[in-house]
């Protein structure tokens, strides 16, 4: 069965197949809650093509990154392998339980999720359990854990996106991955616009949305001049210097209408996870990654404007 599901699934669409016993999850594990009868989890990684990162890197197109990278992906490709493996469990007698991302459900009372709409988030009231899925792609051996919290890949480094499928059937587990492609080094540290990760890489959310956004102006084209002019530190955001709270960056965020949003209220990355594409280009030049390319990623000197453009009057 594990290799009919994978080649099923790969040939669905799915680049990478992992598989969990589900004693490798904690006692308290919400895997358990989800189906108290579930036996394996099934883990599905989908690589997020390597082009839609490229528009953002070149400033010349950002609108695909945000539709063909995250809303088509999450909301059609991903689920759709997902809904014809649980057919194929259930065709064989099997219970099948697809589990993908709650892209407007946070499990913290007061975060966001820097890829929708701050205000179509669903917060404050009680929710349906959620599992880890960083964890469960870890234990179905998809990858390991980067310093920023990206799952990364020995075929796409951070450029995936996954998801899974609990069942009561018995499948061959997968092993686990010994980390070996994280090295701490920081790029992705350095990478972010808006300083939204600390060294020791935890990641600020309200700090990322903000500039997941576009509010840092020296790498935002579609900024107006006069961006931000009733903001005292109106410079320091466009520098991607601001620090922001919580209240400050809904404010932040209810004055960038520089792009506008897909539909799923997901929003138009102007950042394009630059933490990824750090660590994708480290990974890349240290040669690790067993998927290659004619080129480099980063082919030319990365690009930015001159903050003085907008220190106006």
């Amino acid at each position: 069965m594990k290799n009919t599901i994978t080649e099923l699934c790969k040939k669905w669409g799915a680049d990478l197949v992992g598989f969990a016993p589900i004693d490798r999850f904690p006692a308290n594990s919400a895997v358990r809650k989800l189906l108290p009868e579930a036996k394996t989890v099934i883990g599905l990684g989908f690589r997020v093509l390597r082009g839609a990162y490229r528009g953002i890197e070149e400033g010349s197109t950002y609108y695909q990154y945000t539709t063909m990278a995250v809303e088509n992906m999450e909301e059609t490709v991903m689920p759709m392998v997902q809904v014809r493996l649980s057919m194929y469990l259930e065709e064989e007698g099997y219970l099948a339980l697809p589990q993908r991302r709650h892209q407007q459900i946070m499990a913290e009372e007061n975060s966001t999720n820097p890829e929708v709409a701050y205000d179509a988030v669903y917060r404050s009231r009680p929710q349906e359990t959620q599992m880890d899925f960083s964890e469960a792609a870890v234990l179905c051996g998809l990858g390991e854990i980067g310093l920023h919290g990206a799952i990364l890949t020995d075929e796409f480094g951070p450029f995936v996106r996954v998801c899974f499928v609990l069942t009561d059937a018995e499948i061959e587990p997968t092993e686990i991955k010994k980390p070996h492609l994280c090295d701490k080094c920081g790029e992705c540290v350095k990478g972010c616009p808006g300083k939204a990760i600390s060294e020791d890489g935890k990641v600020d959310p309200w700090q990322c949305a903000v500039y997941y956004n576009g509010a840092n102006g020296t790498k935002n084209p579609f900024m107006p001049p006069e961006a931000f002019a009733s903001f005292d530190d109106r410079i320091e955001i466009i520098a991607g210097e601001a620090k922001v709270t919580p209240e400050t960056a809904r404010k932040i965020l209810d004055n960038i209408y520089f792009y506008p949003p897909a539909q799923h209220a997901y929003q138009c990355s102007i950042c394009g996870r630059a933490c990824d594409m750090s660590c994708y280009m480290h990974l890349e030049q240290k040669g690790v990654l067993t998927k290659s390319f004619n080129t480099p990623f980063r082919k030319r000197d990365e690009w930015k404007f001159d903050i003085k453009d907008f220190d106006i009057e």
